[in-house]
């Protein structure tokens, strides 16, 4: 009944951009932390960056600079903006919730939907 859904995922050169989109169902994003996460083949599940309920952003060294996360709570979403695309960001993105809510970028989190594809290349 509650869940997320990535979109926005596709394929693109070097130095090109996309816009991710997680939106939630079934429950409010408000007062959630949310996180984005990617997965590479044969690659450990890696944190990307996450935003907290209060707005409050943070990044992995490797996107900071190139990757900027968003809310937009009246429509129940987050974005994940991502300029600058190298062919080692090319993942299987998936955004989460923190769980409990309250928990925050650095606590508990649970995903839902089966992310979005980014593949970055030539």
């Amino acid at each position: 009944q509650v869940y997320l859904v990535e979109s926005g995922g596709g394929l693109v050169q070097p130095g090109g951009s996309l816009r991710l989109s997680c939106l939630a169902y079934g429950f409010r994003l408000d007062y959630h932390a949310i996180g984005w996460f990617r997965q590479a083949p044969g690659k450990e599940r890696e944190g990307v960056s996450c935003i907290s309920s209060e707005g409050v952003t943070t990044y992995a060294d490797s996107v900071k600079g190139r990757f900027t996360i968003s809310r937009d709570n009246a429509k129940n979403t987050v974005y994940l903006q991502m300029n600058s695309l190298k062919p080692e960001d090319t993942a299987v993105y998936s955004c989460a919730a923190d769980r409990p809510p309250g928990a925050g970028c650095f606590g508990d989190f649970g995903s839902w939907g089966q992310g979005t594809q980014v593949t970055v290349s030539s």
